[in-house]
């Protein structure tokens, strides 16, 4: 792992002995001064690949809960304004890892990903 952006000279591309380029995944956690986390793979997986699959879809998960929540919140006239802010700081942050998991997925599936995804 490093966490060196994309771009620098530690994370420039280095042929393997079987002639593949590694590939750099931006992990969906930082480290203690919050600075973006990186993994060197060769795109096969690995338990760390594996870890940072599960933590986007729990993510990804979390948010879908916190939308369902915000519709249900805003059907209901009595909401508190202040459970409208605590939802509205909760979503900011879901919606920050989801572009997060977004950003990080290979171009090729981007682009589907975007034409399946439901306009809300």
């Amino acid at each position: 792992m490093m966490n060196e952006p994309p771009g620098s000279e530690l994370s420039a591309p280095v042929d393997t002995a079987e002639g593949a380029a590694p590939q750099m995944r931006l992990l969906p956690w930082s480290t203690p001064d919050d600075r973006p986390c990186f993994l060197i793979t060769d795109g096969e997986g690995g338990p760390v690949s594996d870890l940072a699959d599960s933590i986007e879809e729990m993510q990804l998960d979390i948010g879908e809960e916190l939308l369902r929540h915000a519709r249900a919140m805003h059907a209901d006239p009595k909401v508190p304004d202040r459970e409208f802010r605590y939802l509205s700081r909760r979503l900011a942050e879901a919606l920050g890892d989801a572009l997060r998991v977004a950003r990080n997925r290979p171009r090729q599936r981007g682009t589907a990903l975007r034409a399946a995804a439901p306009r809300h």
